[in-house]
């Protein structure tokens, strides 16, 4: 018996599956970015201030 490897393309060329392939990796990375949106990240309780003294300012002209 041998074996023969089939070398056809098919209904779809390689330029198709090419594209298949990018239009789902975008899908999945579409649906990631949506999914991280809907996320209700905490906002900081904290107020940051710093408190420049007058020494440290130089006065350009």
């Amino acid at each position: 018996m041998e074996f023969r490897k089939k070398s056809t393309v098919g209904p779809l060329g390689s330029s198709a599956k090419i594209l298949i392939k990018i239009a789902f990796v975008a899908i999945i990375l579409l649906l990631v970015v949506v999914l991280v949106d809907k996320i209700n990240f905490p906002y900081p309780n904290k107020k940051i201030e710093k408190i420049i003294s007058n020494e440290n300012l130089k006065v350009v002209k």
